[in-house]
């Protein structure tokens, strides 16, 4: 392919990206009026964040292994009208329990997507490239954080909640338009699909301790960034319609951090996590100290959205390496599992930062973030170790 093909097909990847960040983002913003809607309580609500995160892990690494068989571009494409479905459903939805399936559907969809383009970005461009080519279409999920999110919330607060869901509909149309003209055909893999190759991948404890960083790193980021909103309104004293702007701010330093750790990410990549996770960890820590004081706190926020998504292309980009030198036949279960781990460290931040806050307060959050950051830093430890193995082996076989 042409070079700019290439930049075409990674824009339409971004685009899908972007569709899938703001369905991601806008739930905690919908909650307030799902709950008035379905007459559900807030916490009842809030089963709509839990079953996306679900669809996703459980359905990333299922239905990879059950379509790893097709053609990418096919499979690409399906999930996109599942996805664009799935909303559609939810814009339409006359119960509750219709749009947690219609979530749910779409979350699944989501984890197929972000595997396999994963995959598909890093073998349009060089090996020295991947990282880069990942964070790119990772950046439409970053500024979807940033622009989409937060202007769908709104929109949810003044017309309605159905409004933004009708709008992923259509934007998950138009990548699927996108994804349709421009990425490039490939061949149907017709031979069987070997199940015991395919699971190969959980007897690799270097690619399993890969899988748990980004859980635990990811974890981190999300035991705070779920309350942040009510960290600004009740510990910083912020004004409630300044939040919105705030949290802008921080998710135009994420898209920042997204593409700056897909340049450094290209080369040494563990070195690269190490010392992220060091950053993220501190202003962590940090931010436990700052809350209380408005500029201190906005500093120490957009230090935090630079260092919250920096390690996900470098994350990702490392999964497919791995797979590649130990499990060559599972690249695509690989990178389905990592996209299953950020969902997970999701989970796990929003549930340890829940019990944070129920036991010490807003402010705590902070402080259990750091402390998972520092598991991750441990674990890391021995990722350097197991990497310099990986090294010498791969330089003796060449």
């Amino acid at each position: 392919m042409s070079k700019s093909k290439i930049k075409f097909a990674l824009f339409a990847m971004a685009t899908t990206f972007f569709a899938v960040g703001v369905t991601e983002f806008i739930s905690v913003g919908v909650l307030p009026s799902v709950s008035a809607e379905f007459h559900v309580s807030t916490s009842t609500a809030g089963l709509i964040t839990t079953l996306y995160a679900l669809g996703v892990a459980v359905g990333a690494p299922i239905l990879t292994l059950l379509t790893s068989g097709f053609a990418k571009k096919k499979v690409i494409i399906g999930a996109l009208i599942v996805f664009s479905l799935g909303h559609l459903l939810i814009t339409f939805a006359p119960t509750f329990i219709t749009v947690l399936i219609g979530r749910f559907i779409a979350g699944a969809a989501h984890g197929l997507l972000f595997a396999l383009s994963s995959i598909i970005a890093a073998e349009l461009v060089s090996p020295s490239k991947q990282a880069s080519a990942i964070a790119f279409i990772f950046s439409g999920f970053t500024i979807a954080t940033a622009i989409g999110a937060p202007l769908g919330t709104s929109i949810s607060t003044f017309i309605s909640w159905r409004i933004p869901f009708l709008a992923i509909t259509i934007l998950g149309l138009l990548a699927l338009v996108m994804n349709i003209i421009v990425l490039p055909k490939d061949k149907a893999n017709n031979t069987k699909v070997n199940l015991g190759a395919q699971l190969h991948i959980f007897t690799q404890p270097h690619i399993l301790l890969t899988l748990l960083v980004t859980i635990l790193g990811y974890g981190g980021t999300f035991a705070t960034f779920t309350y942040l909103s009510p960290i600004l309104e009740r510990v910083t004293m912020v004004k409630s319609e300044y939040i919105s702007i705030i949290l802008v701010i921080y998710g135009i330093a994420i898209a920042i951090g997204n593409s700056i750790g897909g340049k450094f990410g290209d080369s040494n990549p563990v070195t690269v996590l190490f010392m992220i996770f060091i950053i993220q960890g501190l202003a962590l820590i940090a931010f436990y100290f700052t809350t209380p004081y408005f500029i201190p706190a906005i500093i120490n926020i957009i230090i935090l959205g630079l260092f919250a998504f920096m390690s996900v292309p470098v994350l990702q980009s490392y999964i497919l390496i791995l797979a590649k030198s130990y499990t060559p036949e599972s690249m695509d279960i690989a990178s389905s599992l990592n996209i299953s781990s950020f969902s997970f460290g999701i989970v796990l931040g929003s549930f340890v930062g829940g019990q944070a806050l129920n036991i010490w307060g807003l402010r705590s959050t902070a402080l259990i973030a750091g402390m998972l950051l520092a598991i991750t830093l441990i674990m890391m430890l021995i990722e350097m170790n197991l990497e310099k193995k990986r090294q010498t082996l791969v330089q003796v076989e060449s």
